[in-house]
């Protein structure tokens, strides 16, 4: 894939706050992209620098090998869908749809409306298009505003939380359809939102933010797996975290962790790089395990206590206390036929692998 949009030393400034800090960000043709982080992290921002509806302080923004310096946000190849839709209630599903289309004089009617025909089978919305907007769920008005933004056939479609005010059941059935329409029209995607488990399904690259900083850019997998710092860490998914010594470095790094005694890890588990001395080690719940009666593991293993249950059908969540840690150990175990769910006050044993740990300076 080659780069379509190329950011360099982005900054912008209102007033004395510091709202997007040396951007330095490249995202190719056809790739679905997303900015992560909590509210106020300048994620939104970025995406309407993208856009053109922000100027930048510093720094050049490039669209398809173009500087976007003083092209306004109407001659940019972007379109926009907004968080509230924008979708307009007094017309028709058809009309909303066109409504980017009234302006173009090199298609007549006809085209006009087959090309809106078009868009709203695009998005399985197929004969709504006599349908007042007004009547339409959340999740069609949202498919609307896909359609009336992808009949211009822009280059970057950029989407603001678009899927937020969906519930739980109708944003994952969305999330699946943008992905498969994405992969469809073969456009560059750009997402904002602050949901961590919508950026690892959808995305081929996530670029998470705090306070104007891109913390850490890369794969769904390698940013779950391999997060270059505790922030980060802490925001993708959930973790343990424990203390940990250093003892020493080279291909292999040699650690003695809080709990758990002394391993040996590979250099890549420390993403960041690590030196000798004190550090943290991250754990995901998934990768412990709790050993029930009659099964056997070749892993390490370490004492325990069942701390706190919660169940949630398919998964209970354990807090398991081991000695000489201070915080409990979450730990997620699935649900299995014949597999009981332990009660508070259980003794039990914690399965663990020195290859999920993670080196955090």
């Amino acid at each position: 894939m080659t780069d379509l949009i190329s950011l360099t030393n982005v900054n912008k400034y209102y007033g004395d706050y510091h709202a997007l800090r040396n951007i330095d960000l490249t995202i190719k043709t056809g790739e679905f992209f997303s900015l992560l982080g909590p509210s106020g992290c300048g994620k939104t921002t970025l995406l309407r620098t993208i856009a053109g509806f922000e100027g930048v302080s510093e720094g050049v923004v490039m669209i398809g090998g173009k500087n976007m310096a003083g092209v306004p946000a109407n001659m940019r190849p972007t379109n926009m869908v907004f968080q509230s839709y924008a979708i307009f209630p007094h017309l028709t599903v058809a009309e909303n749809v066109a409504f980017g289309l009234r302006k173009n004089k090199q298609m007549d009617k006809l085209q006009k409306s087959e090309a809106v025909d078009q868009a709203l089978e695009m998005v399985g919305l197929k004969g709504f298009g006599d349908r007042q907007a007004h009547a339409l769920s959340g999740g069609q008005r949202q498919r609307v505003a896909l359609a009336r933004a992808l009949i211009l056939k822009p280059k970057v479609l950029l989407l603001d939380e678009p899927l937020s005010a969906l519930d739980k059941k109708m944003r994952e059935q969305m999330q699946v359809e943008l992905m498969r329409l994405q992969r469809h029209v073969g456009i560059t995607f750009i997402l904002v939102t602050h949901d961590q488990e919508e950026a690892l399904v959808m995305s081929d690259r996530i670029a998470v933010m705090f306070d104007g900083e891109i913390g850490q850019m890369d794969d769904p997998e390698t940013l779950y797996r391999r997060p270059n710092s505790r922030r980060v860490a802490e925001f993708i998914g959930k973790m343990n975290f424990l203390d940990a010594d250093v003892k020493s470095v080279s291909d292999q790094i040699t650690v003695d962790v809080a709990g758990l005694g002394t391993c040996t890890v590979n250099a890549e588990q420390a993403p960041s790089g690590i030196d000798t001395g004190k550090a943290a080690v991250g754990i995901r719940p998934e990768t412990l395990a709790i050993l029930f009666d009659g099964e056997k593991t070749e892993r390490e293993t370490i004492a325990g206590v069942v701390d706190e249950v919660v169940y949630y059908g398919d998964m209970t969540y354990y807090d398991v206390r081991i000695a000489g840690v201070d915080n409990t150990l979450n730990i997620a175990m699935k649900n299995l036929i014949g597999r009981p769910v332990l009660d508070v006050g259980a003794q039990t044993t914690v399965v663990w692998d020195a290859r999920s740990l993670v080196l955090l300076p």
